[in-house]
This record gives structure tokens, sequence and C-alpha cells, in this order.
């Protein structure tokens, strides 16, 4: 083979692998991720719209169940690098929520919640088509679920709140950053995150040909209104 030759299937080669990066990048980048979830107060004030919330009537004991609507939904939020492309929040969420949740007063005593992780949709539909078979493989596991383990304040400051998380699966004890807010006398909004390694639930990371890669762990996130049981 002539060195004219090997120069030239050297390039062709350079430049397959730069198109290949680029494709990949192509494949998971799109635009900016959205803010993590916050309560309705914080999304007036980062607006400069001050929102009147309600006032709430005094607290009894009750159960409460999810409330659909564009102010509910559970999701992620993972890094993923790009060789050459630099790195990326790639954040996914799903408004397809249930479940219940038990307040006595200014405490939640009991919660049980599921996310419909089989509609999950990011900025970008061919990594949540990728997602289905990798990852989190949501077209094995549709499904996660959270329990609470232990009692939580009511509260607009972040508290700590034990529970089980169910993804992938595996099941394994999380503690969520939690915010809660009670709007009137027929809504509690809640909202907050977790931080997750991929590992404790079995998931391996995808990584395509080390063009685009993503952290081992990464962080659980929600914003979830609760309407009373009628």
């Amino acid at each position: 083979m002539s060195r004219r030759l090997r120069r030239r299937l050297a390039l062709a080669v350079v430049l397959i692998v730069a198109a290949l990066g680029a494709a990949f990048a192509v494949l998971f980048l799109g635009g900016d991720a959205p803010p993590p979830p916050s309560l309705s107060n914080d999304e007036a004030a980062a607006t400069s719209e001050p929102t009147a919330i309600p006032e709430a009537s005094a607290p009894s004991s009750s159960s409460w169940t999810v409330s659909t609507g564009r102010q509910t939904f559970v999701g992620y939020r993972v890094r993923e690098e790009f060789a050459g492309f630099g790195v990326k929040d790639a954040v996914g969420r799903t408004p397809d929520v249930s479940g219940s949740v038990d307040v006595e007063g200014e405490t939640i005593t009991a919660a049980d919640l599921e996310a419909e992780l089989a509609t999950l949709v990011s900025d970008e539909a061919r990594r949540d088509n990728a997602l289905r078979e990798r990852g989190i493989e949501t077209a094995r596991f549709p499904t996660a679920t959270f329990e609470l383990t232990g009692p939580v304040e009511l509260s607009r400051s972040k508290t700590a709140a034990a529970g089980t998380l169910t993804l992938h699966g595996k099941t394994q004890p999380i503690e969520v950053a939690l915010r809660s807010q009670r709007i009137g006398d027929s809504t509690i909004e809640l909202a907050g995150e977790a931080p997750i390694a991929f590992a404790d639930f079995g998931i391996e990371p995808p990584s395509i040909a080390g063009f685009v890669t993503v952290e081992d762990s990464g962080t659980l996130e929600f914003k979830i209104r609760l309407r009373p049981v009628a």
C-alpha cells in the first residue's frame, strides 16, 4: 500500500470518526435544560409576577391524592458529556403520576406515589427512545414508586424526607430534600429532589462509542400537587 493511499485512508477514518461524533452529539444535544422544580411562590418571584397564595383554614387529618396537570411531574436530571462538544444537563419528565398522601395537621404521615417512566419526555425524542432500551430501560421497567418511611413536616424550607424508591426493578432507601406548602384548603404542593447513584439500582450509565458519556449518578426531581380525597 502506497504512502499516499495510507494517508487518504487515515484521513477518511478521521472524517468518519468526526462525523459519528457530531451525529451522536446531535442525537442527544437539545435546548437549555429547565430549572429544578420549585414551589409556586418561588416561580412567581423569579418572574417578578407576585401570586397570592390563599390562606388555609385550621389543618386536620386528611387523605390526599395526586392532582394531574402541568403542575405535577416526576423526572430526572443527569449530566451528559460529549467528546469535543462540552457538557449538558439532560432533563426528562413525565406528568403521569398517581398515588396518595396522608396528612395530620402540618405533618405528612404517609405517602405512596407512582410515576409512569414510559412517558418520560426530554427536549430530544431520540434520547427518550434510547432510554427505552438503555440506562433506566423504560421498556422493561415502566414504573417507579416511592414510599415515605417516616413523618415529615409541611414546610417551605427544605426538609429531609426518608423513603424507599423502587427503580429499574430494585428498591433502595433514599432521602429527599422536600419543600411543601398548602394553597388554600384544596391544594398541597410538594417539590423536591434526591441524588440517585445508578449502581444502587443496577443502572448502567449509557455510553455511546466514547462520544457520549453519562455520569454515574443523577437527580430524581419532582413537583406534585395534591387534592383532598372526596
